[in-house]
Order: structure tokens, then sequence, then C-alpha cells
């Protein structure tokens, strides 16, 4: 897999993802909404992490910087 998600990036992706699981798990959202936020925040956390998100390969988007060969 070929990185395509960037710090500024993963960052955002970490602060939303958390606070979709906190929602989650804090019992202000109700049935499918629940789980559905549980389910974005981790996708979220996950591919902060591994820094590749299928979505944007299929979109053609790539916020990680290419590091100039010397």
């Amino acid at each position: 897999m070929k990185k395509n998600v960037g710090n500024g990036d993963r960052f955002l992706r970490v602060i939303v993802g958390v606070i979709a699981i906190i929602l989650g798990l804090s019992g202000k959202l109700d049935g499918n909404l629940k789980w559905i936020a549980l389910g974005v925040g981790a996708i979220m956390v996950i591919t902060s992490f591994v820094q590749f998100c299928p979505l944007y390969t299929i979109l053609g988007i790539n916020t990680c910087k290419v590091k100039p060969k010397k």
C-alpha cells in the first residue's frame, strides 16, 4: 500500500475519529446512528495510523507530501 494520507490529514482524522467514538460510547446517540458513529470513528483512526485511505485511491487524492530524491 502506498501512503496517501499526510500529517495534517492524519491529525484531523484522529481528532474526528476519537470524537465520533466518544459520542458513540457516551449514550448521546441511539440506534443505528450510534453504530455509524463508532464505525466511522474506528475507520478514521485506523486510516490515520496506517496512512492509507482506500477512498482517496478511488478519488485520486493524495495528501502525503513526496520527499524529493537526491
